[in-house]
Parts: C-alpha cells; structure tokens; sequence
C-alpha cells in the first residue's frame, strides 16, 4: 500500500479550509484516511498551519509521500529540515543533542524572520494608512478653499447690489443736510 500525506478539503464554496491526512495514494480526496495530522488554512494572510509535529515527522520517516503542497507545508514547518539531521545523526556525522540544537537554532531564526516581516507589513500598513489620511487632508482643504472663494465672489457679487440700493437712500439724504445747511450760511 502507498501511503500519501494530503490535503482533504472541508469548508464552503471559494472558501476553502483543509485537513492534512495520510491516506491511500488510491483513495479519493475527501474520501477515507488512515490518520488526520493537521489543518491548513489559506484563507487567513499568512496561511494558517496547525500540524502534529511529531506524527508528521514519523509518517515522513516511515516513507509516506506528500503532495506538493504538503510538501511545502511540511518543509515550512522544519519537518523536512529534521528529518535531514535525523539522518545526519544515522550517519554519526553528529550527535543527537547537537542536531536538537541546530534544528532550535533554525527554528529561532525563521522566528524572528515571520516576527521581521510582521513588523514590516505592519509599519508599511501604517505608512499606507497616515499617506492616505495626508492625501484626505490636502483634498478637504482644496473643497474648503474653493468654496471660500465661492462664497467670497458670492458676497462680493452681491455687495455692489446692496451698494446700488443703499446708494439712493443716502443721496437724499446726504442732500438735506446741505440744503438746511445753506439757509443757515445764508441767514448770517
């Protein structure tokens, strides 16, 4: 019997959420599995892996073949990186201990790698998020000084109107001072 490692697809249409199992490579995708050893789910940024470890590494050693994908799920998570210093170990070109180091070492530094990126994204998603509220700002200053200019050539327009209606008003005015003045200057 030919063991494979794959994914078994659950979830709804375009949203698709697998199950990583060993199966008969003759089986069908979603049909009968020997044992369930993981989740993948590509819906999330970045895809989320939950995988037994240890039942993966095993199934691995004993000669199951994964698909593509899995493969690269497996090799991601350092299932293929501890096989291969499993098998350095085989070979006595190093001890035991020394290879659980180098695999904590690897590990520690694909951490701090996905911790970078992290960071990363996040500071970029910052920068995005301050460049579009400038941009906001600049285009709300634009409206608000167009429609000052609106209404200031709204005001000037009316003003020589309220200038022409105010302007009779006062000429009769303005005349009877100067006609009562004039009795006055005659008078004297």
């Amino acid at each position: 019997m030919a063991t494979k490692i794959r994914l078994q697809r659950h979830g709804r249409k375009s949203y698709a959420f697998y199950s990583i199992v060993i199966a008969d490579s003759r089986a069908p995708r979603d049909g009968k599995f020997t044992e369930k050893i993981g989740t993948y789910n590509p819906n999330t940024d970045p895809a989320t892996v939950d995988l037994n470890f240890d039942s993966a590494l095993a199934w691995v050693l004993k000669g199951a073949q994964p698909t593509d994908t899995v493969r690269n799920i497996l090799s991601r998570e350092g299932v293929y990186m501890k096989k291969h210093l499993l098998g350095g170990v085989a070979k006595g070109a190093f001890g035991e201990a020394e290879a659980e180091a180098k695999f904590e070492a690897w590990k520690k530094n694909k951490q701090s790698g996905l911790e970078s990126l992290k960071a990363k994204q996040e500071a970029d998603k910052k920068a995005d998020a301050k460049a579009r509220l400038d941009a906001e700002k600049k285009v709300n200053e634009a409206k608000a000084k167009a429609l000052a200019e609106k209404k200031a050539a709204e005001a000037a327009a009316a003003a020589p109107a309220v200038e022409e209606e105010a302007a009779p008003v006062e000429e009769p005015v303005a005349e009877a001072p100067a006609a009562e003045a004039a009795p006055e200057a005659a008078a004297e």
